[in-house]
């Protein structure tokens, strides 16, 4: 037991700070905050978020970046939004379902061929991450404005609205999705042959790949995987705002990198965990949430974040030194 808290001594500090910043808003906001609907409308938002706070993380694992995960998964939304529209037709056209089904299909499937696309440039040309996702960024982002023209795209069936802002019970769908996606993610990721062979590529590729792994295969796999967890918050995006445009979602890149930081995965690769990044992207959304409720510029949900990520990392690396210190003078 005491191994397991100390393995995980970050997730459990983040815990901790979760709680604290619950609290703290609801003293704060009482009868506002600690509230079935304030929780309900968190519900909505936070699944968005966190499912590409997840599609993120997994990158940043392999010392990667996607800065164009947002902008993949509103390219996506928006040619899947077109082809709804189009085979709807006002209701005069395909039944409902099928016509959503089908929408969300197109929509996995860009998304697939997005990450295909950073994956093919990143693992197999050799180019900086940073630098394949910042060119996508740009592409995706000006596809979506000419097809678009800066609009927004809608007129899909109204049953398609219930995806993101649909409940059951008190319970939001979003977050009975945000749930499958971080189960499915944990076993992807901590429990199967290819998330360790994600944590060997980000630790030291070089080695991975002279130990027999098909390290590009890994990455492209992982960028793939980034682009369809952009397309499900994509879907979720479209659906709560009933229409698909492409500068929706924009804060979330920045956002889901802090989040995926702030949850201990390292920036440089080779160690984070998926549980470390749900429990961020929930204190992000405690704070954001909060501050709407006290009336506070939103400007200033970034400022806490930020100097909450700058303690975080701040008090992991004192932690770190002074374990360091520990073991060379128990070695002495």
């Amino acid at each position: 037991m005491k191994e397991h808290f100390k393995k995980n001594a970050h997730q459990y500090r983040l815990l901790g700070l979760l709680v604290i910043l619950m609290l703290v808003m609801g003293a704060l906001a009482p009868g506002k905050f600690l509230t079935v609907r304030n929780f309900k409308n968190m519900g909505f938002q936070m699944a968005e978020f966190g499912i590409l706070a997840i599609g993120m993380s997994v990158v940043i694992m392999t010392g990667g970046i996607n800065l164009s995960i947002v902008n993949s998964a509103m390219l996506a939304s928006i040619v899947s939004a077109m082809a709804m529209r189009a085979l709807y037709n006002g209701g005069e056209g395909m039944a409902d379902i099928p016509v959503i089904l089908i929408g969300l299909l197109i929509t996995i499937a860009v998304a697939i061929v997005c990450g295909a696309i950073n994956g093919f440039f990143v693992a197999y040309i050799g180019v900086l991450p940073i630098l394949v996702t910042l060119g996508t960024q740009t592409v995706f982002d000006g596809i979506s404005l000419n097809i678009t023209r800066g609009s927004g795209v809608s007129g899909f069936p109204k049953l398609f609205q219930q995806i993101g802002a649909g409940t059951l019970g008190e319970i939001p769908y979003t977050i009975l999705i945000y749930i499958v996606v971080i189960v499915v993610a944990y076993l992807m990721i901590e429990r199967s042959r290819w998330g360790i062979s994600i944590y060997m590529v980000g630790g030291n590729e070089k080695a991975t790949r002279f130990s027999g792994i098909n390290t590009k295969k890994t990455v492209m796999g992982v960028y793939i995987f980034s682009a369809v967890a952009a397309g499900l918050a994509g879907i979720l995006m479209t659906s709560r705002y009933n229409s698909a445009k492409a500068d929706y979602g924009s804060s979330y890149t920045m956002q889901a990198v802090a989040a995926t930081v702030l949850g201990g995965t390292s920036i440089n690769g080779g160690s984070g965990h998926v549980l470390g990044t749900v429990i961020a992207v929930a204190i992000i959304q405690v704070i954001s949430s909060g501050f709407n409720i006290l009336k506070i510029n939103r400007n200033f949900t970034d400022i806490a974040t930020g100097l909450i990520l700058v303690g975080v990392l701040a008090m992991n690396h004192f932690l770190a030194k002074g374990a360091s210190r520990r073991i060379r003078a128990e070695v002495k």
